[in-house]
């Protein structure tokens, strides 16, 4: 017999966004996305806040920008842009019971990105070469679904587990460190860690975004963030600090401190 008043999925969110440029390039090509969307618009959201589901689904993402001195800056527009034309259409059709295809929504809106970093990196000389990784987490009640493509990371913290990183290092020492053929100060320290297999633009002719989704419970955190918070920061401390409610702003004022060779960005998302 069904259980006649179902447990209700956690409905609100609180959320803080960091980007710094380091203690040594003098440009920061990282940027963060937070925006809350519905069927009709797309808002964007404050480096800080709280808010519900009644007001429509969230969206955060963290990007490295490479190849020019306005990459990330370039793919936070484009981005912004896809997900303005993308997300509502989709959040319409779900609220009408049409099954939205979230991951193909996420993989379709990746592809568009990539052909217009693609398309400027032909036709203007100051673009060529330029690309960026994305990390992004659609948030519904109950649920995550997330897209990447790069080095940044989301991590998962579950309100009764351990930390888990739950994208994929898109580079060879990414996938040795998956096979257990590295440890993490191994691939720390890796010639070619920053040499990656996949990036949106950047004259990669082919595109194979990860796409997943993970349920939310009350009491889960995300962590959403580049590669320069990563370098100044091991596992072991990033989870400390998320189980102990570190906002984005301690992440990568921590990582600066330890580190700071590059632009480091994050965003926190608790489930309340």
């Amino acid at each position: 017999m069904s259980d006649p008043n179902p447990p209700q999925p956690p409905n609100h969110l609180r959320w803080s966004g960091m980007t710094h440029p380091g203690r040594v390039r003098a440009n920061n090509e990282d940027t963060f996305l937070a925006l809350n969307f519905d069927a009709r618009e797309v808002r964007y959201l404050g480096k800080i806040g709280e808010s519900t589901h009644d007001s429509g689904d969230f969206v955060f993402a963290v990007s490295d920008g490479m190849g020019g001195a306005k990459s990330g800056e370039f793919a936070s527009k484009i981005a912004t842009e896809k997900i303005t034309k993308l997300l509502p259409q989709s959040f319409k059709q779900s609220a009408q019971q049409i099954s939205a295809g979230q991951g193909d929504v996420l993989v379709e809106l990746f592809h568009r990105i990539h052909e217009e970093l693609s398309r400027l990196g032909r036709y203007y000389d100051e673009c060529r070469g330029m690309g960026a990784t994305l990390s992004l987490g659609w948030f519904m009640p109950g649920c995550m679904h997330f897209a990447h493509v790069g080095d940044s990371r989301i991590y998962w913290l579950p309100k009764d587990g351990r930390l888990r990183q739950i994208t994929e290092d898109h580079s060879h020492v990414g996938w040795l460190r998956r096979q257990g053929k590295l440890n993490e100060r191994e691939a720390r320290n890796h010639p070619r860690k920053s040499i990656l297999s996949q990036v949106v633009g950047a004259g990669h002719q082919h595109l194979d975004p990860q796409v997943g989704s993970v349920r939310c419970e009350s009491g889960d955190r995300f962590l959403f963030c580049t590669d320069g918070v990563i370098d100044g920061i091991w596992d072991h401390a990033l989870e400390d600090m998320l189980a102990a409610g570190s906002d984005a702003r301690a992440f990568v004022e921590h990582a600066v401190s330890e580190s700071g060779r590059d632009n480091a960005s994050a965003v926190v998302v608790e489930v309340l």
